[in-house]
């Protein structure tokens, strides 16, 4: 009988049956794992490579430099500097929440507020946590080695002349878009096309290797403007001292070349420094010189005259009757600061006339005044490309009556900004020719249109360098070794009910060296309060920017020492 004992003995057929079945069973496994690594590593190939690629190497943009802007000798006005900026995946930044207070201390950021941040971004790949950090405060958080937390290599505009050119160059946004000034005008090129590429990361999210360039940054092109930062300087200097020295609301001053239109210096006040984005206020940052409009008040005689003398009618030595300093135009009282009597236009521009500007405007069709005023570029745009100037105001001759056409020889009823009305008065310096004004330097003079004759522009030309006859309005605006013409203008301003009588506009246009003028300047003072008039407070700060251009430029001196020109000794002569 056999027992189990028997059953259970070892027998050399069990060894090998249950080798064979080990062994095959090995034998299986190693062919079922070869099978699948056949099928991974040559069927599904390229699904796999894409998964690993999705997980470990991404499109990276690479930020494009914006192009500078440089004044006209080369001088920097803005430039972009390298910034980093840190940025994380909320989802992989949620797993070391614990580390949230450490981030934020690097950042200089309040924790809650980067827990509130990834939290409410869970469904996002992409959010910023600090915009344009140093490259050496964003080396100290990467140095974490927080999961999720990347930096973005971006750049920066930094403006080296900060407030003194904050107006005409504006400013970008923190996405490095033009905003306002050039930068916005000229946004397109300066702006460069971004790059892309791919890179392989590691699970931090660090680049360890550049894959494949996709597309190549382009930067963009610099600006070389019409701008001369020394005449600039000045300009704005001797603008803020003089706002200052008077209490005034705001100011403006442009300088332009006579020549070629280019805008040498274009200032305001008050300011503000591009390089502070709290002081991005309308009120600071808008450029009042290009877009605030003014009644150019007894600036806008010369151009009266201009029309005048154009129709041949009148001469400089016409005598005209003011007597007796004062005219009734139907409702309206023109008065003089007192009776001049009988006098010629050059004296009665010398002497800044209402009466005899009133005078000679209705002697004329209102077709002649409108065609010339209009061809001097009142009521226009310059097409200086500054975005948001302002055209003024001028209405067409056949919306014209009496009243208003008196008014407008002594500029009121139309409006005007600094940049038009330093236009208009370098038509007259450039021999009667206007050229479009450019806020981009220019190596070549441009072509002109005639508006009046070469003889009619040196006419008014004489008339205006009476006027800064020791005698004249303008002789504030007088420059030491330079022949000068210009123009004084007082305006009150306007308001409910009427005009005021204790808000004025003080004004001084003008051109230098007379002999052979070279630069149109434009003094605007808006609402001085110890004193109003534009012989008094605004041709002071034109004889200082003249003086000091003319010599930065290397213009020579062309008053001969004790010459006094007989168009001064004329209008000395009728005092």
């Amino acid at each position: 009988m056999a027992t189990r004992h028997d059953n259970d003995r070892f027998t050399p057929e069990r060894f090998r049956l249950r080798t064979i079945t080990v062994v095959g069973a090995f034998v299986l496994a190693t062919v079922v794992l070869c099978l699948r690594a056949a099928e991974l590593q040559i069927f599904n190939n390229a699904f796999l490579s894409a998964q690993g690629e999705a997980r470990h190497i991404r499109r990276a943009q690479i930020s494009a430099h914006r192009g500078s802007i440089l004044d006209r000798n080369g001088e920097p006005l803005a430039v972009s500097t390298p910034v980093d900026s840190v940025w994380a995946h909320p989802r992989e930044l949620s797993v070391a929440a614990e580390r949230l207070p450490e981030l934020a201390r690097v950042l200089e950021r309040d924790p809650e507020w980067i827990a509130r941040r990834i939290s409410s971004n869970l469904e996002r790949e992409f959010v910023y946590l600090r915009r344009h950090m140093r490259p050496d405060q964003a080396a100290r958080v990467q140095a974490l080695g927080m999961p999720g937390v990347r930096l973005l290599r971006e750049y920066r505009r930094y403006y080296p002349a900060g407030e003194v050119t904050g107006h005409l160059v504006g400013f970008t946004n923190i996405d490095d878009e033009g905003q306002e000034g050039l930068e916005l005008g000229y946004d397109h090129w300066l702006r460069g096309q971004p790059g892309v590429k791919r890179v392989l990361q590691d699970r931090y999210g660090r680049v360890i290797e550049d894959v494949e360039s996709i597309r190549v940054a382009r930067p963009g092109r610099d600006l070389r403007t019409s701008l001369d930062l020394r005449i600039q300087y000045l300009a704005y200097r001797e603008l803020k001292a003089a706002v200052t020295r008077h209490g005034a609301r705001a100011g403006s001053a442009v300088v332009l070349d006579v020549y070629t239109g280019e805008v040498l210096a274009m200032v305001n006040q008050p300011s503000y420094n591009p390089n502070d984005r709290s002081q991005f206020t309308v009120a600071r940052y808008r450029n009042r010189a290009a877009t605030d409009i003014f009644e150019p008040g007894s600036t806008f005689k010369p151009l009266l005259l201009a029309a005048a003398l154009e129709t041949r009618d009148w001469t400089p030595d016409t005598v005209i009757d003011t007597s007796p300093g004062r005219l009734r135009v139907g409702r309206l009282q023109v008065e003089d600061r007192q009776n001049h009597g009988r006098i010629d236009l050059t004296t009665m521009l010398a002497r800044s006339s209402n009466v005899g500007a009133a005078r000679v405007a209705l002697e004329m069709e209102s077709q002649a005044l409108w065609s010339v005023f209009d061809g001097f570029g009142i009521g226009h745009l310059s097409n200086s490309g500054f975005p948001g100037e302002s055209a003024g105001l001028m209405h067409h001759h056949s919306l014209w009556r009496p009243i208003g056409q008196a008014t407008m020889a002594y500029g009121y009823g139309l409006s005007t900004t600094a940049l038009q009305l330093a236009r208009a008065y370098a038509v007259i310096g450039a021999g009667g020719v206007r050229r479009p004004v450019s806020l981009v330097a220019l190596d070549d003079v441009p072509s002109g249109e005639r508006v009046v004759s070469a003889a009619t522009a040196d006419a008014v030309m004489s008339m205006l360098e009476a006027v800064i006859a020791p005698t004249g309005t303008g002789h504030r605006a007088a420059v030491a070794g330079y022949r000068v013409a210009g123009k004084t203008g007082t305006s009150r301003k306007s308001g409910v009910g009427g005009y005021s009588d204790d808000r004025h506009v003080a004004l001084f246009a003008g051109l230098a060296p007379a002999r052979d003028p070279r630069l149109a300047v434009v003094v605007m003072i808006d609402e001085p309060r110890d004193a109003f008039y534009g012989g008094e407070v605004a041709a002071p700060v034109f004889s200082r920017i003249v003086s000091d251009a003319l010599r930065l430029l290397a213009v020579p001196p062309d008053a001969l020492p004790g010459e006094v020109p007989s168009r001064i000794l004329r209008a000395d002569a009728a005092q």
